[in-house]
């Protein structure tokens, strides 16, 4: 199955200050603000919507494309894809550019100070859908504007079910411009605060969205998810992680296994637990690409959810 993903590709610099940002910026100087933070510690990451929903998906085993515009600089990411076997086909190399970069400061509190350069991000309109074949499922991920728009009417023209995922976007758009996509989008799926401006720029209840879609998805972090869809609602548990070591690309994974759930035509239960333990396994780790694991220590996971899951039940049934 050909799971066609249109989205970013991007570099993420994350710098870690040893300190509060509030003991160094001075409140009523705030209109005239000049500072320097010392970041001894540096890390930089492949990242992107894009990259990261086919790392995972590439992780399940699924076949993924990625559809994305970059810049000159590009050439290491490259060689990270190869090394994963990421199809490249439909990367396309804009000259004069750099790839979409983002630059992330975090202090001891976890506030961040964030510098987004979107640079080839915004060509991303230059790639088609009509260039590609044999597509079963597509995604709209977070991308420039112009290509976002482009990208589901030709999905939607050429009859391929396809997931919007405004996500970070979102606000780029007003909520006639949402309506269209979700008029045209098979699925969508946003997160609990992407939900709340949905409502609000359209206007409309997540009932009234999940009525126009085979499913939303709402991901609420430790709290799981809920997927809207057949007319029903299905809260799907939150799966314990190892560890909780950095959140970055959890939606991403989380994507990736509802993505390759649903061309499997499994029942939303089985998609969303998937999904629930792509994030769980991601989170573990730095960086939104790092982390490993077969399809079989996957398959494990899942499996041990499962066992869980029946026997609090029972559980629960002998208790009462």
């Amino acid at each position: 199955m050909r799971i066609l993903i249109c989205g970013s590709m991007a570099f993420d610099t994350i710098m870690v200050f040893g300190d509060q940002f509030r003991n160094h910026i001075l409140p009523d100087k705030i209109h005239m603000l000049n500072i320097c933070f010392l970041v001894p510690e540096m890390r930089r990451e492949f990242g992107g919507t894009a990259g990261n929903i086919a790392y995972n998906l590439k992780l399940l085993e699924g076949n993924p494309l990625i559809m994305a515009t970059v810049g000159d600089d590009f050439a290491g990411y490259t060689e990270w894809l190869a090394q994963h076997q990421l199809d490249t086909t439909y990367i396309k190399q804009i000259p004069g550019t750099f790839t979409a970069q983002a630059f992330i400061t975090t202090d001891q509190n976890n506030n961040q100070i964030i510098a987004f350069h979107p640079g080839a991000m915004n060509e991303c309109h230059q790639n088609s859908v009509r260039d590609t074949n044999h597509i079963d499922l597509a995604i709209i991920a977070p991308d420039g504007r112009e290509g976002m728009f482009l990208h589901a009417r030709e999905c939607h023209e050429m009859g391929i079910p396809f997931m919007f995922d405004p996500g970070q976007g979102l606000p780029m758009f007003n909520g006639e411009e949402l309506l269209h996509f979700i008029d045209l989008a098979t699925y969508v799926a946003v997160n609990d605060y992407e939900a709340q401006l949905l409502q609000e720029k359209t206007g409309l209840t997540l009932e009234q969205i999940a009525e126009k879609v085979h499913a939303l998805i709402v991901t609420k972090g430790a709290q799981g998810s809920t997927i809207y869809a057949d007319g029903k609602i299905y809260e799907i548990p939150c799966v314990k992680a190892d560890a909780i070591v950095d959140p970055t690309g959890c939606g991403d994974a989380y994507r990736a296994g509802l993505l390759y759930g649903i061309v499997q035509g499994w029942d939303w239960n089985v998609c969303g637990r998937l999904a629930s333990v792509m994030g769980a396994i991601k989170i573990a780790s730095k960086g939104a690409q790092n982390h490993q694991a077969t399809r079989e220590e996957i398959q494990n996971i899942y499996s041990q959810i499962l066992v869980n899951e029946t026997l609090s039940q029972l559980s629960a049934e002998s208790d009462t």
